[in-house]
């Protein structure tokens, strides 16, 4: 795979900014669990929301995602992390969409693949995609996840319910792939 040089790098509360930004549109929030209300969040949520990411105090590992050239794109982490079982879910949003299917979170995916797998020694990382966010499903078909099953009326999207699909990769699958 051929993919755009990524860099991932610990939470700024300066990071507000360009997260309030993004949540103000309606085209990046679509497929994300966010309330149905515009803006979902306040600027002070939002700012309150990356200091506990920072803190470490909210139960997420979440990255700011860089392009190469060190702009602020978007971001990924790993959360329900169970470490019995050795597992845990999967987050990513781009959202600067003049860098949407350019690769950019495919690559900073599988470093948080490689990073949770070697980092956190877990064994499976897994994610819900919203059904008809096909953009998404065929990005993590390509990273090597595989579909596990599908969450009827898993989330609340406006005034009804979308199904979901879960999909997962192994950390036997990751490093075959890699």
């Amino acid at each position: 795979m051929n993919l755009p040089e990524v860099k991932w790098r610990e939470l700024k509360l300066e990071d507000a900014a360009d997260r309030y930004r993004w949540c103000l549109d309606k085209e990046v929030t679509r497929f994300l669990n966010v309330p149905d209300t515009s803006p979902p969040f306040t600027m002070e949520e939002t700012e309150n929301w990356i200091r506990k990411c920072i803190d470490k105090t909210n139960g997420y590992e979440q990255k700011a995602i860089l392009t190469g050239n060190g702009k602020h794109i978007g971001w990924v982490d790993l959360k329900n992390i169970d470490t019995f079982n050795k597992q845990a879910e999967l987050g990513i949003t781009i959202g600067e969409r003049e860098f949407w299917g350019r690769g950019y979170g495919i690559a900073a995916m599988m470093a948080m693949l490689q990073w949770g797998f070697q980092g956190l020694n877990l064994h499976k990382i897994w994610l819900r995609v919203d059904m008809d966010n096909q953009r998404a499903i065929k990005s993590y078909k390509r990273s090597g996840f595989v579909e596990e099953g599908v969450l009827r009326e898993d989330r609340k999207r406006g005034d009804g319910f979308v199904d979901r699909l879960r999909m997962s990769i192994l950390q036997s699958e990751f490093f075959k792939e890699g």
